[in-house]
């Protein structure tokens, strides 16, 4: 069976968001008087909050601390960094290409909600894809794969026909955790041996489209193998 469905991580993937989540918890734990490390938060980013901050720390987002870090770090990403972000070079012209190609394109990602929205539309595909899945509709974030499950479910979509495309090792944890596939972008910061788990690693959304008949994603369907790049 060919491909049917691509499930996009947002952040790090499709915009330019990483640095300014990184930023965002470092000032909100500064403003409870926790110090952590950018770099370390900078390497937790992909995950849920849920699994961040005791990642980063000794807090936990359900304790009553930790509700209010977590509060804090929305407002400052939403008012602060969230007006300034910009999204990849072919972001937009990579959804275009799938959809034009007739594959359903799903969004799987460990933002809320009240963020992700915001975040596809500055990608200028949030009238492109066929749904979005956040981590308001899994019980647990990334790199655990309910987030992945519930966008196969939204896409009514197959393991065996679906490609994760995401910028993080917790993206593809995610994806091979539930049965998926899945292609990497170095565009969100990580190194190709954190990346080894992906099927074929590219710089970022140009890249990928620029190679999308010899990618994974098209590849088999036209007898030939893809090479890893």
């Amino acid at each position: 069976m060919g491909m049917q469905t691509v499930l996009f991580d947002v952040d790090g993937t499709l915009v330019d968001s990483n640095d300014a989540h990184t930023r965002a918890w470092v000032e909100a734990f500064a403003e409870a008087n926790i110090q952590v490390d950018y770099q370390r938060v900078r390497r937790s980013i992909g995950m849920g909050g849920d699994k961040l901050m005791p990642t980063v720390s000794t807090v936990t987002e359900d304790s009553p601390l930790g509700k209010q870090i977590s509060t804090r770090r929305r407002e400052i990403f939403k008012k602060r960094y969230l007006p300034t972000l910009r999204a990849f070079a072919g972001a937009q012209a990579l959804v275009n290409a799938l959809k034009e190609r007739g594959l359903t394109v799903v969004a799987a990602s460990s933002a809320k909600k009240d963020e992700l929205e915001p975040l596809l539309s500055i990608a200028g595909a949030e009238w492109m894809i066929d749904g979005a899945t956040s981590s308001d509709d899994a019980d647990e974030s990334k790199p655990d794969p309910d987030i992945i499950h519930a966008a196969l479910q939204q896409a009514k979509g197959t393991p065996e026909t679906a490609m994760m495309i995401g910028d993080t090792p917790y993206d593809l944890e995610a994806a091979r955790r539930a049965g998926v596939r899945a292609i990497a972008f170095r565009c969100g910061g990580w190194e190709d041996e954190h990346l080894r788990e992906a099927e074929a690693i590219y710089d970022g959304p140009a890249d990928l489209l620029a190679n999308l008949d010899g990618s994974p994603l098209f590849a088999a369907a036209a007898g030939s193998n893809s090479p890893r790049r």
